[in-house]
C-alpha cells in the first residue's frame, strides 16, 4: 500500500539518480567545478527522452555557452554600474561590484539551477543565475540548440 506514495526514481548513467517531485524529475548536474540542481520534464514513470538527451549534453556544451551568457549578464549589469558611476539618486548600494568587461561577471554570479524546459513549444535549457548587482531577481539564461535566446530578468526555479 505504501508503494503508491513512494517517490519514483530513475537512474541515468550520465546524470545519476533522478527523483520525481513537483511534476519534474530532479537531480544534480556538473558544470565544470559547479554542481547545480537539475530539473527535467517527463511522465510519472520516466523523464522525457529528449529532455534526457539535452541534459546529458549540457556539461559538454556549457563551456561554449559561457561567453554569450557572460556578455548578456554584463549587458544586464551595465545600467546598475552606470547609475552608481553617475551618482543617480536611485542608484543601487555603494558596494556594487565594479565590472569592466564581460568575463568579470563570473566572480559575481552563481548558478542556482539548470532546467530543461519548454520554450516557445520546443525543449530548451534555462540556467538560473544569482548575481551580486541584482539581489532581488534570479536571471535566466535561456538557450535552445546551442543558441542563447534571451537573458530573462526574473525567473523562478522549476
Amino acid at each position: 500500500m505504501f508503494g503508491l506514495f513512494k517517490t519514483p526514481s530513475f537512474g541515468d548513467p550520465a546524470l545519476g539518480e533522478l527523483r520525481r517531485k513537483g511534476g519534474m524529475w530532479r537531480g544534480e548536474i556538473s558544470l565544470g567545478e559547479i554542481r547545480a540542481p537539475l530539473a527535467l520534464p517527463g511522465s510519472r514513470s520516466a523523464p522525457d527522452p529528449k529532455a534526457l538527451d539535452i541534459a546529458r549534453s549540457i556539461p559538454t556544451d556549457y563551456p561554449g555557452w559561457r561567453g554569450r551568457i557572460a556578455a548578456s549578464l554584463f549587458e544586464h549589469y551595465a545600467p546598475y554600474g552606470e547609475a552608481v558611476a553617475t551618482g543617480e539618486p536611485e542608484a543601487p548600494a555603494e558596494d556594487l561590484p565594479r565590472i569592466s568587461q564581460p568575463d568579470q561577471v563570473w566572480h559575481h554570479a552563481s548558478v542556482e539551477f539548470v532546467a530543461v524546459v519548454t520554450l516557445d513549444g520546443e525543449l530548451g535549457v534555462e540556467i538560473g543565475y544569482r548575481v551580486a548587482w541584482d539581489e532581488e531577481h534570479t536571471l535566466g539564461a535561456r538557450l535552445r540548440n546551442g543558441r542563447l535566446l534571451e537573458l530573462n530578468g526574473s525567473v523562478l526555479p522549476p
